[in-house]
């Protein structure tokens, strides 16, 4: 995974007094240092790779200005750009290309948001869809879940919790400090009483979805693994469904588990 560690969440409480002197601090250094760490870094990446370098020193400025923009501007851009509900803007480690795409994704986007998109569409074809970034950490509006997809017969095995209304592709969310493999481990066992072969395990993709039952512009973000396993499956008391579904019953799983359908129906494994 490239998450990173994060010990002080963004989110926490700070002192305002604090982040105002920091911001001055940080404001004065970039003024008296940018433009000479800015000049050095042309020239170094001129001298070490040529124009090319250039190029690459300037596109991760730029990025970087995205990112700064996301949060400078974020109040703003969630006013005009995106419906009740939409992925907001604001997190520091993404750009605001990004978040245009996720909104883009969930069809939450204003017409002022559908027109800036279109824009950058006739400048570079899906620019805010190719833009989003699955690799960011994430934020308090985000679940981070992992899924095991087993499919026999072109049908996908579900589940299904008596407090739900839809059927899910079994896992469940990452404890603090787990991997992929050992939330994915801990989860399969804890629903399905079998114990993954974590050798086997192969990374199919990430999905992410409005989340299934929470309020408007909470996500989903899924990793998921397919592989082999030991043992014989079990639901656990939790669990009050185990079936086999096909693509024909897409109805009937979380927005999320759809685009998985989807991925899975246009690969051929699912029918």
């Amino acid at each position: 995974m490239i998450f990173k560690k994060q010990d002080n969440q963004p989110n926490s409480k700070s002192n305002p007094f604090l982040g105002a002197l920091l911001f001055l601090v940080s404001l004065i250094l970039l003024i008296l240092t940018g433009p000479f760490g800015f000049l050095y870094g042309l020239l170094y990446s001129l001298f070490t790779k040529g124009f090319r370098g250039i190029g690459e020193y300037l596109l991760k400025i730029a990025v970087s200005i995205d990112q700064l923009g996301n949060v400078l501007m974020q109040h703003l851009l969630n006013a005009l750009w995106i419906k009740k509900g939409g992925y907001r803007f604001g997190n520091r480690d993404e750009t605001i290309s990004s978040a245009l795409g996720r909104n883009k994704k969930q069809g939450t986007l204003t017409r002022f948001g559908k027109l800036i998109d279109k824009i950058l569409d006739k400048l570079d074809p899906n620019h805010s869809l190719n833009s989003i970034d699955y690799y960011i950490e994430p934020s308090g509006g985000f679940l981070d879940v992992l899924a095991w997809i087993h499919i026999a017969d072109n049908r996908i095995l579900c589940t299904k919790s008596a407090d739900k209304d839809a059927y899910y592709i079994p896992g469940g969310k990452r404890e603090p400090g787990e991997s992929d493999v050992q939330a994915l481990y801990r989860e399969i066992k804890e629903e399905l009483q079998v114990l993954l072969d974590t050798s086997s395990l192969k990374f199919i993709g990430i999905f992410e979805a409005p989340a299934h039952g929470f309020q408007p512009g909470m996500m989903v973000r899924m990793r998921c693994y397919t592989g082999d396993y030991d043992g014989e499956l079990c639901p656990d008391s939790e669990i009050s469904e185990m079936v086999w579904l096909s693509y024909s019953d897409r109805s009937m799983v979380s927005e999320v588990d759809k685009l998985i359908f989807d991925f899975l129906n246009k690969k051929g494994y699912l029918k």
